[in-house]
């Protein structure tokens, strides 16, 4: 049913002064997906879709309008409102208005509509950007449903699931442990997609689609990642105990449900369930592939990041939100490849810590200036420690990852030329080795004597040590923090710094083995993309950052020239380290290693 409203706005959501397109003339080739339905506010109106939602509000006439667009939509009628709504027309301004806030949200679809009977064509109808298409993306598709056990729980209910879809399947028995399925399909130009899937007494998940070797691959990982092992007839499965009932109906028709929408998007080259809405407008695609873990008892299920699912390294993360985005990767609670560092009850002031459990016991500590940065070079230490520890350097991309091992071989060189001379912070122009110096001194009250040495005759490169004790005429104690940097300055500031985590760390996990303390070459990284305001200068950690990173690049090569250091790729010796590089690898990060030619006094240790 139609109906002129009884008042229409000019434009109810164009902003003042910027013209609506005139699309009413091009409405009669779409249709409303199914699905999108409007709720009346006083004032306006909210339309829900099915991957996003819109308010609309200005004019109490929006309901009326709606009523005519939606009648027209349904029935076929858009020439008939296109005839009504004349040129130049309030009305028409209005309708085009709307019509666009409907292309914005995904909210119509194109012609043709899937025929009758196709696949999925109500859903296709739904979700997908040219329906047809998909649906007989899905019609040419050869269905396999594969597994040890091809009447068991899990593959009827896939077998069930695709044909709820109406894509018929075919059993296929294969190798591999019982209450597993591989899902595979063979599009009608040959390309091959596969899902994998498992349903255990521990636990459910279902792999990311891909190519069939991947899925299986993928699929034994999980398996072992999660602690499911095959079962093998008559068994128990690990962890349950005589009595122990199987996992439930609903977890297997959930995990089931969820391996078939992935291996049917896929097939009608559809965006894959994980990435939020769909991939609407706005929308990011996850950095890295994800797989849907479950469990019951409660029931429960969630998207986890899959690094090691990427069939190629995932390019270096190009700004510090990325490297973070592998930082929770690399430290997934269920994924992960090492225990995730939390700032928990550390404190946060006047340094940031973050902690969490060690690769081989104990705890590891990791500080900086602030509590992202700590993360961060808490992985990064905690995967070497996976990957066997000495002589393997991780970072988030190789500048990182060389940046960090050369910073330790340099800390291990012999002074050039002048000895280390006390450095007085208050008489050098470098603000942030002042202020931690303060800090440091004053508000910790931490007697502490810094030095400085130049490593080279260039003055291209230099290293600071701090030490406890030496003032008013004592003797240096123990070593408190040390780094390696382009100036004084930010040598000093950094190696406070690092004074500054070890204090506090001593305070609050006394019992670290592994204290991480920060260097410049996490700078390029925590500025990249960011734009200090005009008064961030040196004296503000944006722009100390910012200068740090530019003069990174000129350090690499001296520190290059005074260690002979030339880091190759670590090439792992077993089945764990290739685990933990292999998700390294899918996050961006590299890991270097030996052999390596480094200067007289060898390779330094970790900071």
């Amino acid at each position: 049913m139609t109906a002129a409203p009884p008042e229409v706005p000019t434009a109810p959501t164009a902003p003042a002064g910027v013209p609506v397109p005139d699309v009413l003339d091009d409405l009669r080739g779409w249709r409303l997906r199914p699905g999108v339905v409007a709720s009346t506010l006083a004032g306006g109106l909210h339309l829900r879709g099915w991957n996003g939602s819109v308010t609309l509000e200005g004019s109490p006439a929006l309901p009326a309008l709606w009523r005519m667009l939606d009648g027209a939509l349904r029935t076929g009628g858009a020439a008939g409102l296109a005839a009504r709504a004349g040129d130049g027309t309030p009305l028409r301004a209005a309708l085009c208005a709307l019509i666009g806030q409907l292309h914005a949200h995904g909210m119509l679809v194109e012609e043709p509509a899937p025929p009758d009977g196709a696949p999925a064509g109500e859903w296709l109808l739904a979700v997908a950007d040219r329906p047809a298409e998909a649906a007989a993306a899905l019609a040419g598709a050869r269905v396999e449903v594969r597994a040890a056990d091809p009447g068991g729980p899990l593959a009827s209910a896939a077998v069930r699931a695709l044909a709820r879809a109406g894509v018929p399947a075919v059993r296929a028995r294969a190798a591999g442990g019982r209450g597993r399925v591989l899902l595979r399909a063979t599009r009608a130009d040959g390309a091959e997609w596969a899902v994998g899937a498992a349903v255990h007494p521990g636990g459910a998940f279902v792999t990311p689609a891909g190519g069939p070797a991947r899925a299986l691959a993928d699929t034994a990982a999980l398996a072992g990642r999660l602690g499911l092992g095959p079962l093998g007839p008559g068994s128990l499965g690990p962890g349950r105990e005589p009595g122990h009932p199987p996992a439930g109906r609903a977890l297997t028709a959930l995990v089931a449900g969820g391996a078939v929408q992935r291996l049917l998007c896929a097939v009608a080259g559809l965006p894959d369930p994980a990435s939020g809405d769909g991939g609407g407008p706005g929308q990011e695609r996850p950095r890295f592939p994800l797989v849907l873990v479950a469990g019951e008892r409660p029931p429960w299920s969630e998207y986890r990041p899959w690094p090691q699912g990427s069939p190629e390294p995932a390019p270096p993360p190009g700004t510090l939100a990325e490297a973070l985005a592998g930082v929770a990767a690399l430290g997934d609670e269920r994924l992960g490849v090492v225990e995730p560092p939390l700032t928990g009850a550390l404190p946060q002031l006047p340094v940031a810590l973050a902690g969490c459990p060690a690769p081989g016991g104990g705890r590891l500590v990791a500080g900086a200036a602030r509590a992202d940065l700590a993360r961060l070079d808490a992985v990064c230490r905690a995967a070497e420690l996976r990957c066997g520890g000495a002589g393997v350097v991780v970072g988030a991309g190789p500048g990182h990852a060389l940046g960090r091992a050369l910073r330790r071989a340099a800390l291990r060189l012999p002074a050039q030329g002048a000895a280390a001379a006390p450095w007085d912070p208050y008489r050098h122009a470098h603000p942030q080795a002042r202020h931690w110096w303060g800090t440091l001194t004053q508000r910790l009250g931490v007697r502490a004597e810094l030095r400085v040495t130049p490593l080279d005759a260039g003055g291209s490169a230099y290293r600071a040590v701090v030490r406890a004790g030496g003032r008013s005429g004592g003797r240096s104690g123990r070593l408190l923090g040390r780094a390696v940097e382009a100036t004084a300055g930010d040598a000093a500031a950094f190696a406070v710094l690092a004074a500054l985590v070890r204090v506090q760390a001593g305070t609050a996990e006394p019992a670290a083995r592994h204290v991480v303390s920060p260097g410049g070459e996490s700078c390029p990284l925590a500025v990249a993309g960011t734009v200090p305001a005009p008064w961030e200068d040196g004296s503000w950690a944006a722009g100390w950052w910012a200068e740090v990173a530019g003069r990174e690049a000129g350090l690499h090569t001296a520190l290059r020239e005074l260690t002979g250091l030339r880091p190759r790729p670590w090439e792992p010796a077993g089945p764990g380290g290739h685990t933990v590089l292999a998700a390294l690898r899918g996050c961006g990060f590299t890991a270097l290693g030996g052999p390596v030619r480094t200067g007289p006094a060898g390779q330094g240790g970790p900071r």
